[in-house]
């Protein structure tokens, strides 16, 4: 590689597409990057796609990538995919999906969640062990499901992977995940930091399915093998990191955990709207999920299903640009197209009250906005809480909220979490910090550097400061009221 600069390539494996970015391991600078979409398929509760297909989309990413970065194959020192948490992979014994993967949001098993807390003896018993409440998200009741619902599947199974894991294995041939993305399964334990013998035992999962737990998601696992390097245009032999689950590896590229900034809460909108920081404070609260972070910290998070695709999907239905709303007046909705995961609401729709002769359009798109904005900035109240922190103290208002995300780009997401906040914003520069934190996860990986330290040192995290602006408490009370009368009646 004389003369050459030596780059890293971060793959962002997420809902929707497949991104990667070839990235300088000295500067941190972005030289190109790459995107293929993904497709997700089912109704009523489920949501569906083909792992293979997320192979395939990792190569034409990598592939687009590279070719606009410039960089020779011989250049890229490591690689590392992050990808969306939760999912459930069952492959047979030479590897191949045993049937599409049951994504994050598919919540048809929300019944084997509230059967899953029962068995242990209620909510308190889960969160001592992993920190974490079954919902219909995590990957233990989707398991369940399976087992209930398709159990030839559940019995042909060899191995069973979450959706980073099984790119992990294609690139490096090793079966290994890190802890970040195994604390959202529910059989590992982020008291012991390993699977939990029981917790296993109470879903039928056998020890053997699963792959091995890495120290870290920097941890350096194998190499690129031969088939992969072929598929990838790569040479054989780059160092693969352990990588780990996307909200993670967001916080990696944010420079949030043990070598850098802990107790920093961000806001991610997209397809999710997540609440999260880095702690040394083990989380184990209701409501919030209880994850260890890829460096050996933790990472409570709040997720909410409903941010911009339903916001979006009000607008289309409203015949406006996502941009034409107003703040919503008297009008209130809550946008619980496909159910809620905090709060834990599966079976809820969306609703609308509050509509009065002189309600416009703009309005009803502006409510949809604040409902969404709402249910995610109530989850980072409860979320601060998990960490130890006073949400009302000044010390904690005054920290900005990093506002992340597809969202975080539309001047109304911006006001509208503002306005009910009354925080101060970053929104750092930087859109892709899901495929940087892997990118910084595989320059780890390369260099046995701490990734956090990689990425703060990049200044992948930094980012526009806004002021905060004065607190709509009007709105969120009326937002609030609304959804405490309407739970359960109208909403489970």
């Amino acid at each position: 590689m004389r003369g050459q600069q030596r780059v890293v390539i971060g793959v962002d494996s997420s809902t929707q597409a497949t991104k990667a970015v070839v990235v300088d391991v000295g500067t941190g600078r972005i030289r190109g990057q790459g995107r293929a979409p993904h497709t997700v398929t089912g109704s009523d509760g489920a949501r569906e796609s083909d792992p293979e297909a997320w192979w395939s989309a990792l190569g034409e990413a990598v592939a687009a990538g590279l070719k606009e970065s410039g960089a020779e194959p011989s250049a890229v020192a490591g690689v590392a995919v992050a990808g969306q948490q939760h999912g459930l992979v069952v492959l047979d014994a030479a590897g191949r999906p045993l049937r599409p993967a049951l994504l994050w949001n598919d919540t048809r098993s929300a019944p084997q969640a509230a059967a899953l807390t029962e068995a242990l003896g209620g909510p308190a018993a889960w969160l001592a062990r992993t920190g974490s409440e079954p919902v219909a998200s995590m990957t233990a009741t989707k398991w369940q499901w399976l087992r209930e619902h398709e159990p030839a599947t559940a019995e042909a199974a060899a191995a069973v992977r979450l959706p980073h894991d099984f790119l992990t294995e294609r690139l490096a041939g090793t079966a290994v995940t890190d802890p970040g993305d195994a604390s959202g399964t529910l059989w590992y334990a982020t008291t012991t930091g390993a699977y939990d013998p029981e917790l296993l035992d109470l879903v039928g999962m056998d020890a053997r399915l699963l792959p091995e737990v890495a120290p870290t998601g920097a941890t350096r696992v194998g190499v690129l093998t031969p088939a992969a390097a072929d598929a990838l245009g790569l040479p054989a032999g780059i160092a693969v990191a352990a990588g780990t689950g996307d909200n993670m590896a967001a916080a990696v590229g944010l420079g949030l955990g043990g070598a850098g900034l802990l107790d920093h809460p961000v806001v991610s909108l997209g397809t999710s709207g997540t609440v999260f920081a880095a702690s040394r404070t083990r989380p184990a609260a209701p409501g919030i999920a209880g994850f260890a972070a890829a460096d050996g910290t933790y990472l409570p998070l709040g997720c909410t299903l409903n941010c911009t695709l339903a916001v979006d999907k009000v607008a289309a239905l409203l015949g406006l640009d996502r941009e034409d709303a107003e703040p919503g007046g008297a009008a209130v909705l809550l946008p619980y197209l496909d159910g809620e995961r905090t709060p834990d609401l599966p079976h809820a729709s969306g609703l609308l009250t509050g509509v009065r002769h002189d309600t416009t359009p703009r309005q009803l798109l502006g409510a949809a906005y604040e409902g969404a904005a709402f249910t995610v900035l109530r989850a980072l109240d409860e979320l601060l809480r998990a960490c130890g922190l006073d949400p009302a103290a000044p010390e904690v208002r005054s920290r900005p909220l990093r506002l992340t995300g597809g969202g975080a780009q539309g001047r109304v997401w911006r006001d509208t979490v503002r306005r009910l906040s009354g925080r101060p914003l970053i929104v750092p520069h930087h859109t892709e910090l899901v495929a940087l934190g892997a990118a910084a996860l595989a320059a780890g990986a390369a260099t046995g550097t701490d990734p956090v330290e990689i990425a703060a040192g990049w200044g992948t995290g930094e980012g526009e400061p806004l002021p905060a602006l004065p607190r709509d408490r009007a709105a969120w009370e009326r937002i609030e009221g609304v959804l405490d009368r309407a739970t359960p009646s109208l909403l489970s």
